[in-house]
């Protein structure tokens, strides 16, 4: 009978991990990041939209410059540079930014279509 509550509770505990980790990488307007882009949850994440504003196209890729309140992680000035073929598609025609392990470490950057 121990046992078996103890296998009980290692199922349930894998499968509100997995719940998490599904709602964990939504966008804001729905579609998901990947997961190996995204630690957190929509309110604590590494992964969210940042302004139009901070994307310049350039040659070879994109360069990101980020302002504190660009991004939930950005205490600090950040300009990035980042090559076109890291890019990954954006769903709904914003960039998005995933900084991990922290501020200074862009993991995973999301163009629109537009800036393919």
């Amino acid at each position: 009978m121990r046992n078996a509550m103890i296998a009980m509770i290692a199922v349930m505990s894998t499968m509100f991990a997995y719940v998490s980790c599904a709602n964990a990488h939504d966008a804001q307007s729905g579609w998901k990041y990947e997961p190996y882009c995204c630690n957190g949850n929509n309110h604590t994440g590494d992964c969210q939209m940042i302004p139009t504003k901070s994307v310049r196209i350039v040659q070879g890729g994109y360069q990101v410059t980020l302002a504190p309140g660009d991004h939930r992680l950005v205490t600090r000035s950040h300009v990035f540079k980042l090559p076109q073929q890291t890019a990954r598609r954006s769903q709904d025609s914003e960039y998005h930014l995933c900084l991990f392990p922290d501020e200074n470490t862009p993991r995973c950057f999301y163009a629109p279509d537009m800036g393919f």
